[in-house]
């Protein structure tokens, strides 16, 4: 019998999770609960890490897992290279489910570069105004350059001090819209976005934004992955399963 594990935590994977909930597949719900997500899904949920590859190897077993959809943030590099483990070892089908990046547009003023490190080091000496768009994991690099006035946009409020010492925080859940991006930048007096190439089109409206306003664009690339499967629907994921389904796997 089919059962599928959702490492979720996104958008899509409770997109995901609602279609599952429609047709009637026996699923787990799983994401690392470093933010308070609305899930509105009826699916069973469990939240936290598993330990590693090979603590999601043996809840694989234990749960009898015959399908895993790998639904987490682009950037979380660590969960989807243990998901590829975890699932070579068990003989476990794996399916990606990814938004497509961010590509350049003519007037995007883009500075690509490889990680955050790279971020850090690609920021004027000047002090100037910078949108911090990366979430609360990768903050305490920035500190290095602490001349700076930073915007930080959250979806949860921060449960401790930021190690930037001139940041404003915006506690907001997308998705976002142009207008209200442009309305942000322009009051606070952006000069700078940084910005990882997460994708899809939730948080796009800050780039759509920088590009309007002629900012540049300090842009993050996505962190390098093993090779896997992957779509970028969940139209696309139903399919899989239900090839899956029909050949009795």
């Amino acid at each position: 019998m089919l059962r599928a594990l959702i490492l979720g935590g996104t958008g899509d994977a409770n997109q995901l999770a609602n279609a599952f909930v429609r047709e009637r597949i026996d699923a787990i719900y799983s994401y690392a609960g470093r933010t308070q997500i609305p899930l509105g899904h009826a699916l069973p949920v469990r939240i936290g890490g598993f330990g590693g590859a090979q603590g999601l190897a043996d809840f694989i077993r234990q749960e009898r897992i015959t399908h895993v959809i790998d639904a987490t943030h682009p950037f979380a590099a660590e969960m989807s290279r243990h998901a590829v483990e975890a699932c070579a070892a068990t003989g476990t089908a794996l399916l990606a489910l990814e938004r497509a990046p961010w590509t350049r547009a003519p007037d995007d003023r883009w500075i690509d570069v490889a990680d955050i490190a790279a971020a850090v080091a690609a920021l004027p000496e000047r002090r100037a105004r910078i949108f911090l768009a990366i979430g609360r994991q990768h903050l305490a690099p920035f500190a290095t350059r602490p001349q700076h006035a930073y915007t930080l946009r959250f979806v949860d409020a921060p449960d401790g001090a930021l190690p930037l010492p001139d940041a404003e925080v915006i506690v907001s859940r997308g998705p976002f819209t142009l207008a209200g991006d442009l309305d942000l930048m322009r009051a606070r007096g952006i000069e700078w976005l940084v910005a990882r190439n997460a994708g899809g089109g939730g948080a796009r409206a800050k780039i759509d934004a920088a590009r309007a306003l002629g900012l540049p664009v300090i842009m993050i690339a996505r962190p390098a992955l093993p090779e896997r499967r992957r779509v970028e629907s969940v139209e696309e994921v139903m399919a899989w399963l239900a090839h899956d389904a029909r050949l009795g796997a």
